[in-house]
């Protein structure tokens, strides 16, 4: 098992590619490191990334690294952390607990 859980890697609109990208290195890294079957758990904290961008990024790493790899569970915020519609950006926390394949 691998636990990926970065510090924030966007500040501001114009690193988000960057940051992407750099989400996309460490869990590319986490799956060329596990044995198939291995569990990734893989999380960001940073509010400008979507929990959309963030699967995508995760699927990309997946595509590169020559894995299959399935989404076990999605994690987002507990009950006694709302988030806003009214400012997206307080969705800053999301995960996947994941089997490499």
């Amino acid at each position: 098992m691998i636990v990926l859980d970065p510090p924030k890697f966007v500040h501001s609109q114009a690193q988000v590619d960057r940051a992407a990208r750099a989400y996309k290195d460490i869990n590319l890294i986490a799956m060329q490191l596990l044995r198939p079957g291995g569990t990734l758990a893989t999380f960001s904290c940073s509010g400008l990334v979507s929990p959309d961008l963030y699967q995508k990024i995760v699927f990309g790493a997946a595509v590169d690294a020559r894995r299959d790899v399935q989404i076990l569970a999605r994690l987002s915020h507990p009950p006694d952390h709302p988030i806003l519609f009214s400012f997206p950006e307080s969705d800053y926390l999301k995960g996947f607990v994941c089997r490499v394949l």
